[in-house]
């Protein structure tokens, strides 16, 4: 009961920063050479993407989708430690909060956190009460202890970059912007947020970069991002761009409630530029960007999350899909995922090039060649020592022209991505999986080039460990993890696979991704088919270990083991199903078997044109005649050359 309570206040606190905070507010200018640019603006824009006047989802909010879906529904595990008296105080001083009383808040949520100084969320809410009286330097050390106590709660930091903004600290507002936003990075919002605390910070170069990187995603309700950017071209005086990024932002929201000021902020742009080419004069006449809040929406219709029935269907339809694409030869297609291509001998390697929107997957050799990693297995146990001999390859269901190279991959750097979820449906077996997961990187990641990550996923995707060989690193942020909210899992792994496939290596790698799921989504604003696609793309095997105890027949449940099996297949890694607590370790320590035990082959495909078209995989593998079970890469795209005689 008290996780819910939880969850609801960090779902809220976002909101009532909206509401608390307008005693802060001010007016900002937009310097630029010459005259300056005004707009009306208030720092309570920065409480996340579900508060009813923010300025971030006043244009384009998408009714239907859920306030849960916020960053700030992450649960610091300390809160869970919380003695009774302490929560009571908590409780009582939250009422009052929500009653517009912060007055009366402080007294009781001070309360808390003195019972029980380690309250992530008392230390978050009084803050949120100091700041709506306009004591804002006591409440950054609220803020700031929240941070101190926790440091993977994006909220807390966009909590602290609020206060900071209303002393105008805004150096230290804009770091405080850009942890929230690494911690959360799938959260457009918060990179909208951290937009607004760079414009205000002068660094105008970091907003238009911001906002590239926004707009090079789906953004739906994060448009506004590109009236930042033409704020921060204008302010460098470059009018054009200006002009560009406020086209941008009508083309993509033209029924903004504010579209009315947009455009005349536009035609006034146009209208400078014309003075300027007669005139000649540098000076600019002064150009108002403003907001008008629209009528406030409902947040029991935004909180509110579709039916079980309803996400179990859509859940099974988004698996056929899945599953269909593969059938016709075509997995992973989508508008979104440019197409792969066969692979170079050392396929891992992917130096960045100048220019470049990802990695890609590019031909080095003027032969064209497939390099592809397959896993064997007898009877669930891994199979370590086969010989070129002992495996056939069909692509494209012939026999290649020719086999290259054929190895044991064991002795390759592991580059491992994990991610855990931390939804409600997994609470009651969090820590033990916490525990299991900690012991089973601790006896993977060991050699010193491996590279591991972690990723908490509940309603948001939250990197709490980036790249490390540190095992203390890695443990700690295991152990920091909470269960909470919602699962966006599609995304999780779309963003994982990214991370694994765009690192910069200068050696052949093994990238593996491992989940730790039930295997249910109510939260991804990707479906399956193209977080597959990603893995697939990246040439990232997905490993997955459901934990769905045996005895949970609900049709949910059983679906989501039927989606995690799917992602493996169909990435060449395998699904584990223990069925219970118990039997958890055993499957850890069979994946670490098989994460050690893959092969990587290397060949050329007969006829082989280079047309786009995908070609199919099949590998089978005997020892002492005894078929073998593979996991491996369906296939892959012969990606045509971009002009004639040309080489990727």
């Amino acid at each position: 009961m008290f996780i819910r309570q939880l969850v609801s206040l960090f779902l809220v606190l976002p909101l009532l920063g909206s509401l608390l905070c307008t005693a802060a507010a001010q007016v900002l200018h937009f310097p630029t050479p010459g005259d300056s640019m005004q707009t009306s603006m208030s720092i309570d824009a920065l409480q996340s993407a579900q508060m009813d006047f923010n300025i971030f989802t006043i244009d384009s909010r998408d009714g239907n989708s859920p306030l849960a879906q916020s960053p700030s529904a992450s649960v610091s595990k300390l809160d869970l430690k919380a003695p009774g008296k302490a929560r009571r105080e908590y409780e009582k001083g939250f009422q009052l909060l929500m009653g517009k009383n912060p007055k009366g808040a402080i007294e009781h949520l001070g309360n808390a956190t003195e019972i029980y100084p380690s309250f992530v969320a008392a230390h978050n809410a009084l803050g949120s009460a100091y700041l709506a009286l306009d004591q804002n330097e006591e409440a950054r050390k609220e803020f700031d202890n929240a941070v101190t106590l926790d440091d993977h709660l994006p909220n807390s930091y966009l909590n602290l970059g609020c206060a900071e903004l209303a002393l105008k600290q805004y150096p230290e507002a804009e770091e405080s912007l850009r942890k929230a936003s690494s911690i959360a990075p799938l959260d457009l919002q918060l990179h909208t947020a951290l937009a607004y605390g760079q414009y205000l910070n002068h660094d105008y170069p970091a907003v238009v970069e911001t906002a590239r990187q926004v707009h090079g995603r789906k953004h739906k309700g994060a448009a506004v991002v590109h009236y930042f950017a033409a704020a921060a071209w204008q302010a460098q005086d470059n009018l054009p761009e200006a002009q560009h990024q406020m086209e941008v932002l009508l083309q993509e929201d033209p029924k903004s409630p504010s579209a009315v000021e947009f455009r005349q902020i536009l035609e006034d742009i146009k209208a400078q530029q014309v003075n300027r080419a007669q005139a000649k004069l540098h000076p600019v006449q002064p150009v108002t960007f403003s907001f008008t809040s629209p009528a406030e929406p409902s947040s029991e219709e935004a909180l509110r999350q579709a039916q079980q029935v309803l996400q179990d269907v859509k859940e099974k339809n988004q698996i056929a899909e899945a599953e269909a694409a593969a059938d016709s030869d075509c997995a992973g297609c989508g508008p979104t995922v440019a197409a792969a291509a066969p692979t170079a001998p050392n396929p891992t390697i992917r130096p960045k090039q100048p220019g470049a929107k990802g990695p890609g997957l590019t031909l080095r050799a003027a032969v064209d060649e497939v390099a592809i990693f397959f896993t064997a297995t007898d009877h669930g146990k891994s199979v370590t020592d086969l010989t070129e001999s002992d495996v056939e390859v069909r692509d494209d269901s012939k026999p290649p022209s020719g086999i290259l190279s054929f190895r044991n991959e064991a002795e390759l750097p592991l580059r491992l991505g994990l991610i855990i979820d931390t939804s409600n449906s997994i609470t009651s077996r969090f820590s033990f999986e916490q525990a299991t997961a900690t012991k089973f990187l601790q006896k993977v990641v060991t050699n010193k080039d491996d590279l591991a990550f972690v990723v908490g996923v509940n309603n948001s995707v939250l990197m709490v460990q980036d790249f490390t060989s540190d095992q203390n690193l890695i443990s700690r942020a295991v152990n920091q993890l909470a269960p909470g909210g919602g699962t966006a899992l599609w995304d999780a792994i779309a963003f994982a696979a990214d991370k694994l496939s765009s690192h910069f290596e200068v050696q052949p790698v093994a990238r593996i991704l491992v989940v730790i799921s039930d295997g249910q989504d109510n939260s991804s604003s990707l479906p399956l088919k193209e977080a597959i696609a990603a893995a697939q793309h990246g040439e990232v095997a997905v490993y997955t270990v459901s934990t769905r105890d045996d005895f949970n027949e609900q049709q949910s449940a059983l679906i989501g083991d039927h989606a995690l099996q799917a992602i493996s297949e169909l990435t060449g890694g395998a699904a584990f199903v223990p069925g219970s607590l118990r039997r958890l370790n055993g499957s850890f320590a069979n994946l670490q078997q098989v994460i050690r035990g893959r092969y990587l082959v290397s060949y050329k495909p007969a006829s082989f044109e280079r047309n786009g078209q995908y070609r199919s995989i099949d590998i089978a593998a005997k020892k002492d005649g005894h078929p073998l079970k593979i996991y491996a890469r369906k296939g892959y795209y012969a990606e045509a050359a971009r002009y004639p005689g040309s080489t990727p």
